[in-house]
């Protein structure tokens, strides 16, 4: 069986995570939608509701699970017997960021990052993006799933 895990904060999931979970699902048998925790961050929406955010989207699909975990996110992937690790790019910047982590995870365990560019026209979405603009009482809809603007 190919597992993958898409691990991230998903504060708040995004069309862009969408994106990537979507074009995914094809290539793997099971996709874990990790929802890192860090209790030093503060997180605009709570673990509940980021849980509930990606059950809701993904709940027709038998092929993905939402689990959180703490951690290194290979030893996570060792623990649900992962092989790969999937990461959106949306642009260079991104790649170089990534490729860092990817390489470093592969030397520390073996496990293979999954790079996936992003759609045409969703590129400058990002979760920091919607959180901004949330803050300052803009239009964030056209970057969010139905179930996080409602």
């Amino acid at each position: 069986m190919k597992k993958v895990v898409f691990p991230g904060s998903f504060d708040p999931i995004t069309l862009g995570h969408t994106d990537i979970i979507d074009r995914a699902l094809p290539l793997f048998d099971q996709i874990i939608l990790a929802i890192g925790t860090n209790s030093d961050k503060k997180y605009m929406f709570s673990l509940e509701q980021r849980l509930h955010f990606l059950e809701e989207i993904y709940k027709a699909e038998p092929k993905v699970r939402v689990m959180t975990y703490t951690g290194l996110t290979v030893d996570f992937c060792k623990e649900q017997n992962a092989g790969f690790i999937l990461r959106g790019l949306r642009n260079a910047i991104d790649l170089e960021y990534e490729k860092t982590i990817g390489q470093t995870n592969f030397k520390m365990s073996g496990v293979d990052t999954i790079f996936f560019v992003t759609s045409s026209g969703k590129s400058h979405i990002s979760s920091t993006v919607v959180r901004d603009v949330i803050r300052h009482g803009g239009k964030y809809e056209f970057m969010v799933p139905d179930v996080v603007r409602k």
